[in-house]
């Protein structure tokens, strides 16, 4: 492998300020900003939009949007036509 061309990897904590859930993982992303860990070691810290902590998929409080969806709307259509 060349080099110098390829991005330095680093631990982060990835922090989801809506709901204070913050997790330590690797990364080659950075910051300026820092905290300090569970271990007593200060990382620089990514903040995040959302997790699994505040996702609806994974916190269970997905709504569903479509009720009747297109293949009640169809067998609808055809039973007019009949």
């Amino acid at each position: 492998m060349k080099q110098g061309i390829h991005p330095k990897f680093n631990q982060v904590i990835f922090f989801d300020a809506s709901v204070g859930y913050k997790f330590l993982s690797s990364s080659t992303k950075s910051s300026g900003e820092t905290m300090e860990w569970e271990d007593g070691n200060t990382y620089p810290v990514i903040r995040v939009d959302s997790s699994s902590a505040s996702h609806p998929f994974y916190t269970g409080k997905q709504r569903d949007t479509e009720t009747g969806g297109r293949v009640d709307k169809f067998k609808q259509r055809l039973a007019q036509k009949k």
